[in-house]
Formats: structure tokens, sequence, C-alpha cells
């Protein structure tokens, strides 16, 4: 009857307004039927009633997470990361590269990062060509911010570009101010598709940035203790508070630099409901961001709910950028995670060494594409320029120890005893 059948989980789907518990059934990669245990639900299906069957009882089910803020074009810039060695211990199937591209590479990052992918990759398109090659300083040259060049790449890769993406600091935009945001912005509205826009160390500062915002903007890194007028008085500063009024979406965009609890907690007591982004990238996959579950768990540190967590990077930031992606409703492709949620009080830490108790930690022990598992793979050793700590080696050195174990196991499981691990470090 079925191709897939995940039996008796916790169902979390925000898009769906369910938080039940429930079996998933899955035919021809998309998802066929979601049915709630309890009264009035009718007999569980039967234990033969798909070609396999997965036994979810006490874990937590969800659509495959949705990384709005990443960086994938590895082999070729600064902070690309291959994602496959990533999603398949963590839960994320759609994976959105935040400006490693601009339109001397947009093919580039769709031929050779994007398409090998077995995760699903979509692209915000820098407004400077060079995209982010370098560690910084992309728009020091005005030339290479071309907005007719990159609106005929764009228009060239259809669906798969998003949005736009700048990044507005000081030490990017150098001397031109606010010019790069404002072709940014010219960009975006010519695509008609969401401009995001990092924020850092001002100026540009935030009040000079939000005035340029239209409804369905993203602000991402909002939650850095980098500007200075983000927060102030355990309030929104008034630029803040208008931007949030004139519909810019709030993104977290972890990275390795830009989140601080204390204005993430203002933020959400201020009413803030950011998306979840992890800004992944060759740095920050070692610490402190690790991955989309690491940054959830923060969220619900800083006072959001688990199921608002889910929407925080489901349908969410799927919705923000237009994808079809982020919900179980059935019609929908088959991308889901499964998770062991435990319960209690877990440290977490932000960027700049603040801790705060997580009360859930999410350790994936599935992911599913079109309703295939990934398998597990290692990723490449870090760059040269990527700095780890004695610390971050060490894990890193015992992630791929773990992660080759598990592919020993997979391809010949008679050879162990214990059951299959999967690593959700």
């Amino acid at each position: 009857m079925w191709d897939l059948l995940l039996r008796g989980g916790r169902v979390v789907d925000p898009a769906s307004g369910l938080d039940a518990v429930a079996d998933v059934a899955v035919r021809g990669g998309r998802i066929a039927e979601v049915r709630r245990h309890g009264a009035g639900s009718g007999p569980a299906p039967a234990a033969d009633a798909a070609a396999e069957v997965v036994d979810a009882d006490g874990r937590l089910v969800t659509p495959g997470l949705v990384d709005m803020h990443t960086h994938v074009w590895h082999g070729a810039t600064y902070w690309g990361v291959d994602p496959d060695p990533v999603a398949w211990r963590t839960g994320v199937t759609t994976w959105v590269d935040a400006g490693s591209a601009g339109a001397y590479s947009m093919d580039g990052l769709r031929r050779f990062a994007a398409e090998p992918a077995r995760v699903r990759v979509h692209a915000l398109i820098n407004v400077s060509a060079l995209g982010l090659v370098a560690e910084t300083g992309e728009h020091h040259a005005l030339d290479n911010l071309d907005i007719d060049t990159a609106a005929a790449v764009a228009a060239r890769h259809g669906d798969f570009v998003r949005g736009v993406k700048a990044r507005i600091d000081a030490r990017t935009v150098g001397r031109h101010g606010l010019e790069p945001l404002h072709r940014a912005a010219a960009l975006a509205r010519r695509l008609e598709r969401p401009l995001m826009v990092h924020v850092g160390y001002g100026p540009p500062t935030i009040a000079d940035i939000a005035p340029v915002l239209a409804e369905g903007d993203i602000l991402t890194h909002c939650a850095s203790g980098c500007p200075s007028d983000l927060v102030s008085g355990g309030r929104l500063t008034d630029p803040a508070r208008r931007a949030l009024d004139a519909g810019a979406v709030f993104d977290l965009g972890h990275g390795s630099g830009a989140l601080a609890f204390d204005v993430l907690e203002t933020e959400v007591a201020e009413g803030v409901r950011p998306t979840a982004s992890s800004d992944l990238h060759a740095r920050s996959v070692h610490g402190p961001a690790f991955d989309l579950p690491t940054v959830m768990a923060k969220l619900t540190a800083a006072g959001v709910g688990l199921s608002e967590a889910v929407a925080a990077a489901t349908v969410r930031p799927a919705r923000a950028l237009g994808l079809d992606a982020g919900t179980l409703a059935p019609g929908a492709a088959a991308d889901i995670a499964v998770f062991d949620l435990e319960e209690g009080r877990f440290p977490v830490v932000d960027v700049h060494g603040t801790v705060r108790d997580a009360p859930v930690r999410l350790t994936n022990t599935a992911t599913y594409v079109g309703g295939r598992p990934l398998p597990p793979c290692a990723a490449e050793p870090p760059a040269p320029w990527v700095p780890l700590s004695p610390a971050q080696s060490g894990a890193e050195n015992e992630r791929v120890r773990r992660t080759r174990s598990a592919v020993r196991r997979l391809e010949r499981p008679e050879d162990f005893d214990e059951p299959f691990p999967r690593d959700g470090a």
C-alpha cells in the first residue's frame, strides 16, 4: 500500500496544526497520509501495509528542516561546506545558500554544489558578482555590483534563486556606505524576491538599514550583539521595531559570531519570533552553531516553545522564501526528520560563551528526502584557513570516527552486534 510507514511518533507539523501521536505514510516520494492515533482515527495500519515500516514510538517526527541561511559553495569560496555530511545526521533537507554566489559564479554553485547534493538546495544571489569567494570585501568595488547582470543571471536560473543577499557592515561596504544596500534592494524589487540583509558592526547601523527593508525582506543575524541599535534598555530600539512592524522577517543566522542570548531574550520578550537559521559555514560548523537542531535548542533556551521552534525551522522559512517544503501535508514531498527528544536541562552557549539551559535536546536518528533515507557520509577535513581549537579538533576527529563506523555498519551490519548508531553530534 505504501513505500514507507513511520508508526507511532510524536508528529509535530506546525504547517498543518498537528502535534499528536500519528503514523506518516509515504508513497512515490510524497506524503500519502498522516493518521492520528486515538478515538475516531480508525484502526492502525497493519505491519504489512508498507514495504518498510519504522517504529517511531517515543520519537519526534517533523517535516524535513529548512535552513534559510547556509553556505554550501564548497571548494570554491572561503565559507562553503558540503551539505550532505551534515544533513544525514541533522534532519535538514532543504538548504538555502545565502549569497555565496553572485552573477559570476551562480552557474558553478548550481552545477557543482547544488545539483550533486542529496538534499534540496536553493540560493540567494549576492548583489556583488564576486559572491563570497573571500572572507569579506565583496562590495569594495561598485563595478561588481551590476544589477542588470545579476538580474539576467537570476532570471536564467528561475526558481533556483529565491532572493537577494547583501552583507551590510563596515568591513564589507568599506567607503561605499549604503550604496550596496540600495543596489541590493533595487535588484530584489526587480526580481520580486525577498532581500536578505546581513547586519554586523556598523556603520551602517540598523537605523540606516531599516528604512530600506520592505515587507517580507529578511534581517539576518537579528540577535547579534554586534549592532549597537538592535536592542537597548531591555527593549527593541525604535528602528528595529519599525522594521518588525513593516513586516521584515527577523532571522537568527547564528553563524560563528551572531547570537547573543541577552539580545535574543529581549527580542522574544518583545514579541519577535525569529526564523531559526544556522548560517552554517566552514567555521561555524565546528561551533558554536554546529547545526540547525542545536540552534533550535538555543531558541527554546530563550523561552520559545518546542512547536514554535519547529515552525521556525520548517514552515516559516519555507513561506518566507516561497519554498515547497516544511510540511507533512498529504501530497507534499516526503522530506522527514526523526529525532530522539530528551527533556531536562541541557547547557547551550552563545557566541560570547554565555550559558543557558535548554529544556530539550534533539538528536537526529533518521533523515528522509523524497521518502529515502540519507546515508551516512563523512566531511572533508577543514580548510587550511579554518582555525580549530584543540577541543574542536578532538570533536571533529571523534565525529569522523563515528561516521566511518556508521558507514561500516550500514555496509556490513552482520559484523556488529549493537544497533546501528546515528551521530547526532
